[in-house]
Parts: C-alpha cells; structure tokens; sequence
C-alpha cells in the first residue's frame, strides 16, 4: 500500500468533530482481516454502526479481499466524492469485479471521455418521456405475472419479481415480443444469470477467472454467455436490417441509432455490453427493490392501508414517497466505489493515496438518525414534507456524473407494478416479520425470499379488458 507523507499545521471540522489532517489514512478497526470480512458479510450495519461510534465519519478497512478501503458515512463528505474530479475519482475500477459478466466497454467500467460518450449515448433511451412508451408494457407484464400466481399457497416474492423485472427488460430494453426468439433469448439470460445471482457468486467466479483456471464453474459460465452474446449479434445484424428501426421505441433500437457528436455509432461490441449491463443493473436489482417492497408493505398495515386509498384515488405522490423510502430502508447496493488516480485525494482532513478505493456507504448513510428520525421506521411521508432528504443522503443510485443511468426507469417501474399488484390482489405475508438480509452477488436480498401468499382471485383491474359474459 502506497502512503502518503503527513501533512502537518491544517485540521477540518467533520460532523463537528475537529480532524487533524496530520494522519494520512483515517482510523480503523486493528481486527485481523478475516474478523473484518466476518463483520462485512454476517451484521454490516452494526459493524458499521460500531465503527462509526469509535473512528468518526471515515474509516479505513481492510479485508481479505481488499488491503484497505475507506469507507464514508456522512453526507456531507459524500458530497464532497459525487462533486469531485471524475478523473481522479474513477469508478471503473471500482466496478472491475463485474467485468466478465459486463464486458469491457460496459458503460459502468469506463471513466474519463469515454464513459461520458456512452454515457450521453445512452441517456436518451431513458428520458422522461421515453419511460412513460414503457407504462403500457410494465402493466401487462404485472398482470401476466399476478395471473401466474397460485392462491393460498405461499411463494416466494423474489422470484416473482425477477420473472416480472425479466419480463420487462426482454420487452423494453430488447424488443422482443412473444415467440421462439423470446423464449430463447430469456432461456439463456436467465441460464447466464443464476450463477452469479448466488451468495458470493461474481466474486467467484472473477477469482477463477483470475487464476486462469478452467474449472467446471467457469465453463459453464463462458458457454452461457457465449450463447447469449450470440443472440444479441444476431439481434444487432436482423434490427440493423429492419427498415422500421428508427420508429422501434425499444433501449434496444435507441443504441443502435445513436451517434455522438462526431457523428460515429457505437459498436456491435459496446452495444452488446451496454445491453448486458442494463440487464444486470435493471432486472436483478429492481426486482430485489420490488420484493422489498412487497415484504416491507406486509408487514407495515398501516402504511398499506393509505397506499391502498391513495392508489385508488389515482395519487401517484404517495407510491412515489414509498418506493424512495423502501430503497432508504433496504438499498439494493450497500454502497458505491471511487478509486484515487493520479494524486492523492484530500478528503475530509485525510489524503487518500491513488489506488486506494473509497466506499460512500448508502446503508450507513440511509440509517442515521439526524437525517431520518426513528431510521428502521417505514414512513414514506418522510419524502412528502417541505424540506425531503436530497441528493446526498438519498442515494441508492449513487450520485454525481456515476448517478445510475436506469434509476428513473427502476423507480418508474416499481411505481407502476406495486400500484397494479395492489389493485388487484389481497396478499399477505407468510412470516411474522421482515426477512433477513442477506448478501447475493452484488445485491442486498431477503434471505428468504421474502414469501407471501395470495388469499383469493385476484381481480381485473381498472384497465384490464372487460370479463366476457
């Protein structure tokens, strides 16, 4: 690890707390790197919780995968990250453990002028207007989801969300309809998918990539995605041949028009890693988000009871003020990554040498107590008040020029499918409280899936085509 030399003679004030900026790395826990990772995978928030009480604000970890990082937990030296140079505070590397699924020029793990090309690329896919072409798609995908459901057995929320959220991606961001090339297409997603959406799973899997290894777990990898990607060639040669493209109002079709400034498309290659990235970012996450939700409402009668009237009003604030405070409670991601490059980073009274990560911590962030009284209380009022939490202690998409590009999708599709799902079922959660957390990949998920149970038929819906005679 590469130190700083100490500065001497200067000191910030920090959550007013005076530090000195004499110490080139902030405090930590001394514990061995095995009780740290412990800390990290069994209990984070009270770990986090402990540490911060004993070292302050920032705090510097280490663990067996990582020499040392440093971790954030106050707002206003996040603020500080979001706004810093993007150059010297790069993202790529952070996100480097995704590179096998993603590929290499996945929007995600480029940074400087090259992730602002694909970045700008790909925002008008996800303009405001765009999502509500979308609105009709997420609520027909719901009500072929909330069909399938049985009655009176339990099942597992999870599961169904990731069936939706799938469903969804393949119609949105693919352009696919019904038919051979849509079952095909979801097949071998959701083969590639399932080993990394395991406990552990992409760490894995990168280590024995890594250690070139060619062990039974990789091959199987390496041939699902090798069959999806031929799929999404295949889809880019046939979508560049048809001669509607420009009218399609799929992610999918938006890719394969968009030029940057000097007028140059993007690649067969950057499309497909750019659609391989909106699949892993925006159906295994939003459909976590949603069984959350779900899990959360259940247990929560009185918060049900008014997004119940609030959704038969036509209100559309309230469910807006729930989903954003089910990712406050339960963030999809427990935190976002920077890696110092080039010169050290001043942060917060400390010098952060370059290759060091530093680590926003959204789940530490999204349960203090001076930004959300009473934290583990469910109330999306909290997002209803004059004076709402803003863009640094609300970040479950991360924040600055990094801010997630699918956020406005997620949110706009969590609204329209809690909305459908509760206009048509009567459900009921079949644990007495929440489910654990538990790590899965990348994601935060329920442990158990967080089942519920349908307890009669559900009903048509406002919208749904009248019930024949």
């Amino acid at each position: 690890m590469t130190h700083v030399a100490p500065r001497t003679g200067a000191s910030a004030t920090i959550g007013g707390v005076e530090a000195s900026t004499q110490a080139a790395l902030p405090p930590g826990p001394k514990l061995p790197k095995l009780i740290q990772t412990l800390g990290f995978a069994v209990m984070p928030a009270r770990f986090f919780d402990a540490c911060r009480r004993r070292y302050g604000e920032v705090v510097t970890f280490r663990t067996l995968f990582d020499s040392g990082f440093v971790m954030v937990f106050d707002p206003r030296i996040v603020k500080d990250i979001f706004r810093g140079d993007p150059d010297q505070l790069r993202a790529g590397p952070a996100n480097e453990l995704l590179g096998p699924v993603l590929g290499e020029r996945s929007v995600l793990l480029l940074d400087g002028p090259e992730h602002l090309r694909q970045r700008r690329l790909m925002l008008p896919a996800f303009h405001g207007q765009r999502l509500r072409t979308y609105e009709t798609i997420m609520r027909e995908a719901t009500d072929r989801e909330i069909d399938s459901w049985p009655v009176g057995e339990a099942f597992q929320s999870l599961r169904a969300m990731q069936s939706l959220t799938l469903d969804v991606i393949m119609r949105t961001v693919f352009g696919v309809e019904e038919g051979e090339r849509y079952r095909e297409l979801h097949r071998a997603i959701r083969d590639m998918l399932d080993p990394i959406s395991r406990p552990l799973g992409v760490l894995v899997l990168t280590l024995s990539l890594a250690r070139r290894g060619r062990s039974r777990n990789v091959q199987v990898f390496e041939e699902r995605r090798r069959r999806v990607d031929e799929l999404i060639y295949d889809e880019i040669e046939r979508r560049r041949r048809d001669p509607d493209l420009a009218e399609r109002e799929d992610v999918f079709s938006s890719l394969l028009l968009a030029e940057d400034e000097e007028g140059r498309p993007m690649t067969d290659a950057e499309i497909r890693d750019e659609l391989v990235t909106l699949l892993v970012a925006g159906h295994e996450t939003t459909a976590t988000a949603l069984a959350w939700g779900f899990d959360l409402l259940l247990h929560h009668q009185v918060v049900m009871d008014e997004l119940r009237r609030r959704v038969a009003d036509g209100d559309d604030e309230y469910v807006d003020a729930l989903v954003k405070e089910v990712l406050r409670i339960r963030p999809v991601i427990p935190a976002v990554g920077r890696v110092v490059h080039g010169e050290p980073f001043e942060l917060a009274g400390y010098s952060i040498p370059p290759g060091m990560e530093i680590n926003p911590s959204i789940t530490a962030i999204h349960r203090r107590p001076d930004s959300y009284p009473s934290p583990t209380e469910l109330r999306p009022e909290r997002f209803l008040e004059d004076d709402p939490p803003d863009t640094y202690t609300w970040i479950p998409f991360g924040g600055g020029t990094r801010r997630c590009l699918g956020g406005s999708f997620a949110t706009f599709e969590m609204r329209v499918v809690i909305s459908r799902v509760l206009e048509r079922t009567t459900l009921e959660a079949v644990q007495p409280e929440p489910d654990e957390i538990q790590r899965r990949g990348i994601t935060m998920v329920p442990r158990n899936g967080a089942p519920i149970r349908q307890l009669r038929s559900p009903r048509a819906g406002r919208t749904a085509a009248p019930a024949a005679a």
